[in-house]
């Protein structure tokens, strides 16, 4: 399917900027000071090409619309609305349109996870079983030759670390068809429509794992696990606790669990079809109010937002003189913490991932080359499965985020091609 829409790309009409709304969004709002992109190294030519790339794909339909924010040295260099908010109703694209974050909710609960670690209340190394005494004794599902699932004593316990690095056991019922898998919800917004966050804790630790814990890297359910552990650390609701120790600090007045209000007319909308099968498509959360305020994949977001909270972790920590976390803290959350002796699944999640490794809560680039995508080594990342997109990158004090409405196949598509556009138009 990805051949054959990069070859009806090809086929595809010339980009008419007329055609699209692009609309450079310089406001008094602005979520950080700007700056002259030839001042920050980069070409205008280069940044004109991501004018051209949206209203190229929102011109032939693949994508309603998207919010582009470009920051180096903790200045914009690129910051635009283009397309619409919801195409069926014409309603363009605003600075301050609401997106639905699916899984870059995950770094947001890593970092307010760890400044309880910084408190001493939640340490890397306490197992789950201390939170939530279900987990004390753990099985893993092993499949024998006729396709049946037994199960084994977990060698050892679920650690806190290891909920932050996807390396529990824990998975999404989704990624695999395995008999294991299939006993597993499929995703995050699964468990956020079928459970609270204790009724989840009860029903994951009667599943069977997927593997040892601590020895293999697999992507799953391990931060809506720490998110319930959040809430059972603090007292409160995971909103409540992210907004004391990230959003309120940061300045991240359009990031929540729920969108209610006014603030309902600024949700970003996708198209009615997926433009690469042809499916209808939907994003539930847009619709429908989960139980769970789930940390794998639940929260809001605007591009503003988002811009600042990766400002503040490229900053060591600290944005506009308010800290969430040490310097040494971003460190230890942005260096791979997968040991020779943990495998590494990273590569299995998009083609972009070969070389990277995980840190807690971020992917996180261990080589220059291998990956098919630009940036440097200690770059990290993590992206959204409803088409929203965001990486760091220290060496080059380089921030980015790119918000969009659409889910599907597509959306690793605008993930490799924004790295392209993005670095494509440095020039030092």
């Amino acid at each position: 399917m990805r051949a054959d829409y990069l070859r009806s790309r090809a086929l595809g009409a010339a980009c008419v900027l007329a055609a699209v709304f692009v609309h450079d969004v310089a406001t008094a709002a602005d979520p950080l000071p700007r700056v002259d992109p030839a001042r920050a190294g980069f070409s205008a030519a280069g940044l004109q090409r991501i004018d051209r790339f949206f209203a190229d794909e929102m011109g032939r339909n693949q994508i309603p619309g998207a919010v582009v924010a470009i920051a180096r040295e903790g200045r914009l260099v690129y910051y635009k609305a283009i397309g619409f908010q919801d195409k069926a109703s014409s309603v363009p694209m605003k600075a301050d349109s609401i997106f639905a974050l699916a899984s870059m909710t995950k770094p947001m609960v890593v970092v307010g996870a760890l400044t309880l670690y910084e408190e001493g209340r939640l340490p890397l190394k306490s197992a789950v079983s201390e939170y939530f005494p279900q987990f004390k004794s753990m099985q893993v599902g092993v499949v024998d030759g006729s396709g049946q699932v037994r199960t084994e004593p977990a060698k050892n316990p679920i650690f806190i670390q290891d909920l932050m690095r996807h390396t529990s056991g824990l998975t999404y019922g989704a990624r695999g068809n395995t008999p294991v898998h299939k006993m597993w919800p499929a995703s995050s917004s699964d468990v956020a429509y079928t459970y609270s966050a204790p009724e989840m804790m009860d029903a994951l630790s009667k599943l069977p794992l997927l593997y040892q814990p601590g020895t293999t890297w697999d992507y799953g359910l391990s931060i809506d696990a720490l998110g319930a552990i959040v809430e059972k650390v603090t007292g409160k609701s995971l909103s409540a606790a992210l907004d004391e120790r990230i959003w309120s600090k940061v300045g991240m007045p359009d990031t929540s669990f729920a969108v209610t209000g006014d603030k309902r007319a600024r949700l970003a909308q996708p198209l009615a079809n997926d433009p690469i099968t042809g499916k209808a498509q939907s994003i539930r959360l847009l619709r429908e109010q989960p139980k769970l305020e789930c940390g794998g994949g639940c929260a809001f977001g605007t591009a503003a937002d988002y811009i600042r909270f990766g400002q503040m972790l490229l900053n060591g920590g600290v944005i506009d003189g308010k800290r969430v976390l040490s310097p040494k803290t971003v460190r230890l959350m942005t260096s791979d913490h997968l040991s020779p002796n943990i495998k590494n699944n990273v590569a299995g999640t998009e083609g972009g991932r070969d070389g990277y490794g995980f840190g807690l809560g971020v992917a996180v680039r261990t080589q220059p080359g291998i990956a098919a995508i630009n940036g440097s080594v200690g770059d990290y990342t993590w992206n959204g499965a409803n088409g929203t997109i965001f990486w760091a990158d220290p060496k080059e004090q380089l921030v980015v985020v790119t918000m969009t409405a659409g889910p599907g196949e597509i959306r690793k598509y605008y993930r490799e091609q924004m790295s392209a556009l993005v670095y494509g138009a440095m020039e030092k």
